[in-house]
C-alpha cells in the first residue's frame, strides 16, 4: 500500500534527493515547493482513499511559514508532520513541537535518518487510523484519553487530539499520578533522554496540555512541584 508523504520544500536538490531515495519504497512522495497549496493538498484528501499522512516541512519558505503550516495541518487531521531546518537550536526545536510537530530534523538531512523517522511516525498515524472508531478511553478523574488515537476529552466534552509528545507526558504523569515526575524522567518518555536544565521542551509540553485540559489558569490538575518536576493530582 502506498503511503502518501506530502513534502514542502524549496531546495530543489534536497527535493531530488529524497524523491530518489524512496523511488522504490512503499512512501509516495508529492512537493509543494512553496507550501501555498499544502493546506488545499491535504483538505481534499482527509479520510479518502489516498490521504496525505505524513508531512515533511522546511521551516523557511517562500510563500509560507513553515511552523504556522504545521499548526494548521495538526488541526486540519491527524497528520503526521517532521520539520526540517538549518536552524539547531533548542528554542527552533521548542518552537516546532509548541506547533504541534511530531518531529524535528536538522539540516544537512541524513536520508536514511529522514526514513527511520517517517517509518516511526506512519507506524502511529496508522494505529489512530485503525483505532479511530475504538471507545476503549481511559478514565481520569475529570478527563477520558484514548490511548491508541490519542483523543482527550475533558469533562466539559471538549475533544481535542494530542500531539504523540503530548500522549506521552500524559502517560507518564497518569503513570505516576500523586507522585512528582522530574523533567529528566519526563524528557526520557518522549525520547530525548540528552535532558539538561536549561531545557525547556518538557515545560513548553506541559504547558500545552494544560491548555487543553482547561487547566491554565488553576493549574490544579497538572501542579508544579519545585525542584522536583510535575505532579498530576489525584
Amino acid at each position: 500500500m502506498a503511503i502518501n508523504v506530502l513534502l514542502v520544500e524549496d531546495d530543489e536538490l534536497l527535493v531530488k534527493r529524497i524523491q530518489n531515495h524512496f523511488a522504490d519504497t512503499e512512501f509516495t512522495i508529492e512537493v509543494d515547493p512553496t507550501g501555498a497549496d499544502a493546506l488545499n493538498i491535504v483538505r481534499q484528501r482527509v479520510n479518502l482513499r489516498g490521504a496525505i499522512l505524513l508531512a515533511i516541512i522546511d521551516i523557511v519558505l517562500p510563500k509560507r511559514d513553515g511552523l504556522q503550516l504545521a499548526k494548521e495541518l495538526n488541526t486540519l487531521t491527524d497528520i503526521g508532520v517532521i520539520l526540517l531546518s538549518s536552524r539547531d537550536s533548542q528554542a527552533d526545536r521548542i518552537a516546532g513541537l509548541a506547533q504541534g510537530a511530531d518531529d524535528y530534523i536538522c539540516k544537512p538531512v541524513d536520508l536514511l535518518e529522514l526514513e527511520l523517522r517517517m517509518r516511526a511516525l506512519y507506524k502511529r498515524v496508522a494505529v489512530n487510523l485503525e483505532d479511530d472508531e475504538s471507545e476503549e478511553f481511559i478514565e481520569y478523574a475529570d478527563f477520558k484519553l484514548h490511548p491508541d488515537n490519542r483523543t482527550l476529552i475533558t469533562a466539559a466534552g471538549v475533544e481535542s487530539r494530542l500531539t504523540e509528545a503530548e500522549h506521552k507526558v500524559l502517560i507518564c504523569l497518569i503513570s505516576n499520578a500523586g507522585k512528582a515526575t522530574s523533567r529528566e524522567k519526563i524528557s526520557e518518555k518522549i525520547g530525548q533522554p540528552d535532558w539538561s536544565p536549561n531545557d525547556r521542551t518538557v515545560d513548553v509540553l506541559i504547558g500545552r496540555l494544560r491548555k487543553k485540559l482547561n487547566d491554565e489558569k488553576d493549574q490544579k490538575r497538572i501542579v508544579t512541584v519545585r525542584g522536583k518536576g510535575y505532579m498530576l493530582s489525584i
